[in-house]
């Protein structure tokens, strides 16, 4: 071996190219905080939309003139209590997908720029960082998801829990999709929801970009903290952008996972919601999905901000 190469390899393996040198646990606490936080306040609009979303008109289900009328309706039919069915796995879903998004992110993006927090990327490599992130969290947490869809669309306070496709709650449902279903009722709607991964890729990207784009204005690091107004119109803005670019696989996905619909796959769903509904019924709660995501957003994002900051810095003190 040559003296160049000698010299090279142990950079190689405690630099850029050691891609577990990059991992921070900050970032996934951080992530599951602000997750959590965000489902604990805004589940109630969560189950509404989920409800829009699979009401094609053909199935037996409540209907609803408006969110307003959706929020007092299952208020009344079913309690406090039935505004928050699958509010469990919902927090455990929605607190792993965005610790585990944060971390993987992070830990992608601090590679690319060789541990160097300061290098901006360009939204080309954003986009690919929040993209390789998206698809590793959807392996993880996707049966999480089927499961807080189904409890959401049980619609009746007293439902038969004996029956296969009614749940007493997360573990009960997970135990009994797997064996009725096997592993592919636990991945059933993993297909667009791999699209979706082009939601979490464009709002990261747009996020990103803002941050850096703002923070060169003001001639500081790009990784520099910044006021709780501004982490909030960030979020705001990029999650807005996305949502409105990629709802329709959010439709098709809660639609394969609905316990009360059959379809052939992903393809056959598509089929079947434009013959029915048209370009209208890709777009289903759209309004309560907006009125959720957005304020949902903007508080995952400022709680993980806050906290990260918060806890990167006291490990840089310690490691001084």
């Amino acid at each position: 071996m040559s003296s160049a190469s000698t010299a090279m390899s142990p950079k190689k393996i405690n630099g850029k190219l050691n891609l577990f040198s990059h991992i921070k646990y900050e970032h996934m606490i951080a992530g599951i905080s602000g997750g959590v936080t965000s489902t604990l306040i805004l589940h109630p609009l969560d189950l509404i939309k989920i409800r829009f979303a699979v009401n094609d008109g053909r199935v037996a289900a409540p209907q609803y003139r408006g969110l307003g009328s959706a929020f007092v309706t299952i208020f009344r039919q079913e309690g406090i209590k039935g505004l928050y069915k699958g509010v469990t796995p919902n927090a455990w879903g929605s607190g792993s997908a965005w610790g585990f998004y944060f971390l993987f992110y992070n830990t992608i993006k601090g590679w690319i720029q060789g541990g160097n927090t300061t290098q901006a990327l360009g939204p080309g490599l954003h986009m690919l960082a929040a993209s390789e992130a998206g698809i590793l969290t959807l392996l993880m947490t996707n049966p999480i998801w089927v499961v807080k869809t189904r409890l959401c669309l049980q619609y009746e306070n007293n439902v038969d829990l004996t029956s296969t496709k009614n749940y007493r709650g997360m573990t009960d449902g997970l135990l009994k999709i797997y064996r009725t279903e096997g592993l592919r009722g636990l991945y059933s709607g993993f297909v667009p929801g791999m699209f979706g991964v082009s939601h979490g890729a464009l709002q990261f990207m747009t996020y990103e970009e803002m941050k850096n784009g703002y923070n060169q204005y003001r001639k500081l690091p790009i990784d520099s903290k910044l006021t709780t107004s501004e982490y909030l119109t960030f979020a705001a803005v990029s999650k807005l952008i996305a949502a409105a670019a990629t709802y329709p696989y959010q439709v098709i996905r809660t639609r394969l996972q609905d316990q009360h619909h059959s379809y052939k796959g992903t393809w056959d769903c598509i089929k079947q919601t434009y013959r029915f509904e048209g370009i209208v019924g890709f777009y289903k709660g759209l309004k309560p999905n907006l009125t959720r995501v957005v304020p949902a957003c903007c508080i995952t994002f400022l709680v993980y901000e806050n906290v990260s900051h918060s806890m990167l810095s006291k490990r840089k003190k310690e490691e001084q």
